[in-house]
């Protein structure tokens, strides 16, 4: 008769841990959450892999993920290559039509497509498309100074919930079209924003290169209300970077998303923590405490 193998610590820790995420599993069970992916949180092959294993494993058990991405870096890189000079006006880059060729070129191409790999890759199906497919993101100009610069005027997320039929995860290049067809660039975290509020989504992730929004003595916050964050900002507690950051995420609350959370991309399974951890990770901001 063969002795029975020794009990690992790891074994039993991890089956320690699905034990106690357990209600966190139910609790989104059917839930949408968009996360916006982008910025240093795209980091290397390694970093990209992980995220998508995360997001793989998020809906094996039930959720429903819509990816959303940046790729500031690569457009620079890119429009460096081309010799496509990019003038900036406030510290915003002044999109001219060469310029949005550049950008669409790069977000619905490369960026958009090494991130649909990677799922793909971790056994999930994903499917990249951008604002302008089916008519999910109609535009009008942010401001006429900055060229083909948008914002969203109107969300048609009926094509998502197709795939969503499908078991497809959407992975969205934050473009959009105008009212005449002409593409615009849409900033990434307010495209996730607009998603998440035409979803309903239960959660709206916005990872970053912080760990949260920080209080007054530094520490990360680990909850927020619309009305703390207002009161920050006033104090200027929150500033800079954070300042866009935080708005979006109080307009996605005023359009029905249930919560928003902000958080270091860079942390590994950043988005398993914050959904199945009694802690969490970053910082939550809902309506009311």
């Amino acid at each position: 008769m063969k002795n029975a193998k020794p009990m690992n610590r790891d074994w039993i820790a991890t089956a320690r841990t699905l034990s106690h995420a357990l209600p966190l599993l139910q609790r989104y069970d059917g839930a949408t959450v968009v996360v916006k992916f982008g910025g240093h949180a795209m980091g290397d092959d390694a970093a990209m892999e992980s995220f998508a294993r995360d997001i793989v494993l998020m809906q094996q058990v039930g959720v429903n993920p819509v990816i959303v991405h940046g790729g500031g870096p690569m457009i620079n890189d890119m429009l460096a290559r081309l010799g496509v000079k990019s003038d900036f006006r406030d510290g915003k880059r002044i999109t001219d039509a060469a310029t949005v060729e550049v950008v669409e070129m790069v977000l619905s191409g490369r960026v958009n497509k090494r991130i649909v790999q990677a799922i793909n890759s971790q056994g999930g199906r994903a499917a990249g498309l951008s604002g302008k497919d089916a008519n999910l993101i109609t535009c009008d100009p942010a401001d006429p100074a900055l060229g083909f610069v948008g914002i969203p005027s109107k969300i048609d997320p009926s094509l998502l919930h197709t795939l969503f039929a499908a078991d497809v995860i959407p992975v969205i290049a934050p473009l959009g079209a105008g009212r005449a067809g002409e593409t615009y660039n849409i900033n990434g975290d307010t495209v996730a924003g607009a998603i998440a509020a035409a979803l309903r989504a239960d959660r709206l992730l916005l990872l970053t290169d912080v760990a949260g929004v920080k209080g007054e003595n530094g520490e990360v916050l680990s909850e927020l209300t619309p009305e703390e964050i207002r009161s920050l900002i006033r104090k200027g507690t929150i500033a800079g970077g954070m300042i866009p950051k935080t708005e979006t995420a109080l307009t996605a609350i005023d359009g029905g998303v249930r919560g928003v959370v902000i958080l270091d991309g860079r942390a590994p399974n950043a988005c398993l923590l914050e959904l199945y951890t009694d802690h969490g990770a970053g910082t939550l901001i809902r309506p009311e405490r």
